[in-house]
């Protein structure tokens, strides 16, 4: 039976990134279990346990990285025992004979599944910010260099006042620097679950240390010292509470509607022809239609932003329905929610990072759809332009409705093209502002602050969102997985 006659999560296996598959693989998990138990045995010497060895120490230090085949063993044992914790245990000390008998000395399971996770959200949410800061500075340049090219704004997908490509890019822009805020937040709110016993009252400890309330602190703060944190949760169960999943899944799930949004709006724009993702030369958009360039990047984005928002509610509900100080139907489920979210949102985030690094606006598409709504909208300043020659506001008002009825007829109603501007140039009332019809048609004028509201947003507040995370930028283009 080969990897192909078995189901394999497409997170893993097709779309993820080496990096966040790495950090969620059995090898990952399991050599940090080991991780914490020479942690652990480590503490436990450093306070005068007398049963613990300078040997066992360095045979537990030798074998941290399990290797291929003790995994296979400890899967092995496991079907014995029916006991995940207690194989690699059994396993770990066949490896490290000197510390046989010391390995999990007066923990429970959770002190290593807990901890081991909790390092995992850690370090997962490091690489998840390390992509979102380079989308971030990605999609920042391309705001600045279009800050000025007038485009058709949009509201209820209805033809709007005009804005500018690059300020519509700001509006994704100031949420995914929320959803960098959010996790960065996120990341750093997790502690340790720390050494706190079968029930988080550290009675075994304190057993181990014959009733010194004092080493019993002192072990919890050596494990969160020498495990990198910057501190343990003050009082548990025998887990961590499951709303600390909760805290950390609620950042992502909001990364998900940002994204979803800011696809949806590409996808939009491919159909109107006025901003596309990369295509590459080789790519094939249909298997039917080979003129078809269906925007896929967005799709994914899409399609995966809908799971990574439904995983939230696993957390939420786990974490409702854990009875007194645990039960176990919290498992199953956090080893299927958990790597998923994040697999997930680095998904997204590694293909929104291709799509910024080569979006492509058609600018000729742009101008075409603005000069055919831009007469309309055009109409005001006209009225204001004649009323400054001398005319009546209410006449000139009248004028421009009953020719802006017969354009619309003749856009809606024969195809053709908005001919405003020509009625009005053979319009004798207007004669006062022929003249002056191109530049009160100029589609700068009527972007407002768009160009300064967004050099200002890139300058000040994606600069300041981002001052702390400068070493994370890279330089080169990402790659899209198949």
């Amino acid at each position: 039976m080969s990897s192909f006659d078995s189901y394999s999560s497409p997170l893993s296996s097709r779309y993820a990134s080496k990096e966040m598959s790495a950090l969620f693989s059995p090898r990952t998990r399991y050599s940090t279990w080991r991780k914490l138990w020479l942690t652990l045995a480590i503490a436990e010497k450093q306070l005068d346990l007398s049963a613990i060895t300078d040997e066992a120490i360095e045979q537990l230090r030798a074998h941290v990285e399990i290797t291929d085949d003790e995994i296979r063993a400890a899967s092995e044992q496991e079907k014995i025992v029916r006991h995940d914790v207690m194989s690699h245990v059994h396993v770990y000390g066949v490896a490290a004979p000197a510390a046989a008998g010391i390995i999990h000395l007066g923990a429970t399971s959770c002190y290593v599944t807990d901890n081991a996770d909790l390092i995992f959200l850690r370090d997962a949410c490091d690489i998840l910010i390390k992509r979102l800061v380079n989308v971030i500075q990605k999609l920042s340049e391309f705001a600045v260099q279009y800050k000025d090219m007038p485009v058709l704004g949009w509201t209820h997908f209805q033809p709007a006042q005009l804005t500018t490509v690059g300020k519509r890019a700001t509006l994704w822009l100031q949420e995914l620097l929320w959803d960098l805020r959010n996790i960065s937040r996120a990341r750093d709110d997790i502690l340790l679950r720390g050494v706190k016993g079968t029930t988080g009252t550290q009675a075994s400890f304190l057993t181990l240390f014959n009733g010194d309330h004092d080493k019993v602190e002192d072990l919890d703060q050596l494990v969160v010292e020498l495990l990198g944190f910057k501190g343990a949760y003050p009082v548990t169960g025998q887990t961590y509470s499951r709303k600390i999943d909760i805290d950390v899944l609620g950042p992502l799930a909001s990364l998900g509607a940002t994204a979803h949004k800011m696809a949806t709006d590409l996808r939009l724009l491919a159909n109107l022809k006025e901003v596309e993702e990369p295509f590459e030369s080789t790519q094939i958009g249909s298997s039917a239609m080979a003129y078809k360039r269906n925007p896929m990047r967005c799709e994914r984005v899409c399609s995966l932003s809908r799971h990574l928002t439904g995983l939230f509610q696993d957390t939420v509900q786990t974490a409702s329905v854990q009875w007194f100080e645990r039960t176990l139907d919290d498992s199953a489920i956090r080893r299927v929610s958990l790597p998923s979210a994040f697999l997930t949102a680095d998904i997204i985030l590694s293909t929104l990072l291709n799509i910024t690094s080569g979006m492509v606006v058609y600018p000729k598409v742009i101008e075409r759809r603005i000069m055919s709504e831009l007469p309309f909208m055009a109409t005001e300043n006209i009225i204001m332009a004649m009323v400054q020659k001398g005319g009546d506001r209410q006449v000139c008002h009248e004028h421009i409705r009953v020719l802006s009825h017969q354009a619309a007829k003749v856009v809606k109603e024969e195809g053709g093209d908005n001919d405003l501007i020509e009625r009005i140039k053979k319009e004798p009332y207007f004669e006062p502002v022929w003249a002056e019809l191109d530049t009160l048609l100029d589609p700068s004028t009527f972007v407002g602050r768009a160009p300064q509201q967004t050099e200002k947003f890139v300058k000040v507040n994606v600069a300041q969102a981002l001052a702390p995370y400068k070493h994370l930028i890279v330089a080169e283009k990402v790659e899209l997985s198949v």
